[in-house]
């Protein structure tokens, strides 16, 4: 036990991580303490319209539409912990205007909309930054498990800021949630401001600058490996990742529920998105192309289930399983984007990865509203997964036919679907650091720790063995291999494979390309 809490927590022994994760979920949980109340606020506000709470999401990020590219460009050209110091100085300050209009009482909805405006810019801002500074906190061996702590950390504040919420609401006025909410938000000021600066592993000054933001989208349009992951999460996030807008809804609307149950079904959420979390830990690889895919397709069907809940209850127990997916899914994209891509252009890809993900939420979140208002809450979660089940489907194919993989179907002694790797190696399953893209197998959609497909499992990806060894310093040592073309997607070379028996023969052999 104490040896996996070591493998799970390793990077925690670095101070400056350990500062960072403190103040992160600190602040998160005030956060998330603050956004439950507000959800809250809106449906008193607004006589129980999705609609509004589609429009404050949404207005949530629309700043990281407009502002989040500009950001990445910041994030490789100046210091890093001082922007995520401005950044949350910013968002305090907005966080303490907004609770003392609460707390007045003279809290009316435009206020809400406003103020849900400004924190968007602070946000759109801190956030690309602050995934870009992680990369600086650890050594290059360690930041798999930094990333993962760092996505546990944020399920947690998901856990504990809803279920806070709730009782706080059922205790107190609403001013003394927010109140409380403002004094947990400040925490990361601190917290960065106490970390050792020649502790850092950030790149040389002189080379930060001349970042453009043009470099760093076309730098990702020659990289098919980056492109997938980033084009399959900008679908999902925009569609599939509601959760804000529907869930109060699904609540108050659909099973006629009080502000501390709502934190319940908030909470369910996060309980399995921090086992998702916590999942991928141990990661010491860049996750396979199939690992994103496969966690994908499970979202999405856990997501539709749930917009077919019969009631209150089941709905949070199948709000488990679609949490653990759904940041197992995120962290999986952010992780092979992540650690696929030079230092210097961490801070725009980065940023690219963000907007899609988090930047397309205003065109997702008024999509989720007004459909809820039109056709009914449930209907607007369950198409989110269907969307999302579609995504990934199309990812998988284009993956097939880029990699040369196949797929072999088999009928007997039992229905089971087994991915055939093709025989060369793709130079873009590696890392620029010379890290190996971590095999993957599932069994019902869960990964494994084995490069060995399952029998009843989502298509998996087969172990690639390092070349290169992995540099002691936080920079990253390119490989002459990460700049090589991806294989043509025109390239015929989907197939599927059907046998009806267990033995050598194959009944049936249909390519297709």
């Amino acid at each position: 036990m104490r040896a996996v809490l070591d493998t799970t927590f390793r990077s925690l022994r670095v101070r400056n991580y350990r500062l960072f994760a403190i103040g992160q979920l600190i602040k998160l949980i005030g956060v998330w303490t603050m956004f439950t109340a507000q959800d809250w606020l809106v449906l008193d506000l607004s006589h129980n319209s999705p609609g509004a709470l589609g429009v404050v999401t949404a207005l949530q990020f629309v700043p990281v539409m407009v502002l989040t590219l500009y950001s990445g460009r910041l994030a490789d050209r100046y210091d890093k912990r001082k922007l995520l110091i401005v950044a949350n100085t910013v968002f305090a300050a907005t966080a303490v205007a907004f609770a003392i209009i609460v707390a007045c009482g003279i809290v009316q909805l435009w206020h809400v909309f406003l103020f849900a405006l400004l924190f968007g810019i602070a946000n759109s801002v801190e956030t690309p930054v602050r995934q870009a500074f992680v990369s600086e906190l650890v050594e290059l061996p360690l930041l798999p498990n930094a990333l993962a702590l760092s996505a546990a950390t944020f399920n947690t504040a998901r856990i504990g800021g809803p279920a806070l919420a709730g009782v706080l609401l059922a205790a107190f006025p609403m001013r003394v949630v927010f109140l409380l909410a403002t004094v947990l938000a400040i925490a990361p000021i601190f917290t960065y401001t106490r970390m050792n600066i020649a502790e850092l592993f950030g790149i040389e000054r002189k080379s930060r600058g001349g970042a453009k933001v043009l470099d760093g989208l076309k730098y990702v349009g020659k990289r098919a490996d980056l492109v997938l992951p980033i084009a399959l999460m900008a679908v999902i996030g925009m569609i599939g990742f509601n959760f804000p807008v529907t869930l109060a809804a699904l609540a108050k609307i659909n099973f006629h529920a009080g502000a501390s149950s709502f934190g319940l079904l908030t909470t369910a959420l996060a309980v399995g998105a921090l086992g998702g979390a916590l999942a991928g830990s141990g990661r010491r690889a860049r996750p396979g192309a199939y690992r994103v895919i496969g966690a994908a397709l499970a979202f999405g069907i856990f997501e539709f289930s749930v917009g077919f809940a019969p009631n209150f209850v089941v709905a949070m127990l199948l709000l488990v399983p679609t949490g653990f997916f759904s940041i197992y899914l995120a962290q999986a994209a952010n992780h092979r984007v992540q650690m696929g891509v030079d230092a210097e252009y961490r801070g725009r890809v980065m940023a690219l990865y963000v907007l899609v993900f988090l930047g397309t939420t205003p065109i997702g979140a008024s999509l989720a509203g007004w459909w809820g208002e039109q056709f009914g809450v449930p209907s607007s979660i369950w198409v989110g997964g269907l969307v999302s089940f579609l995504a990934a489907v199309a990812t998988l194919i284009w993956q097939l036919r880029a990699s040369g993989d196949r797929l072999e179907l088999r009928l007997r002694p039992r229905l089971s679907l087994r991915l055939i790797p093709s025989e060369e190696v793709a130079p873009d399953d590696l890392a620029p650091d010379g890290l190996a893209s971590g095999g993957v197998a599932a069994s019902a959609g869960v990964p494994t720790s084995s490069g060995v497909a399952a029998s009843s499992g989502v298509p998996t990806s087969s172990g690639v063995a390092a070349s290169g060894g992995v540099p002691a310093s936080g920079g990253v040592a390119p490989s002459p291999r990460v700049h090589a073309e991806p294989a043509s997607p025109a390239i015929p070379a989907l197939a599927v494979r059907v046998r009806l028996e267990p033995s050598n023969r194959a009944a049936e052999s249909v390519t297709r390309g």
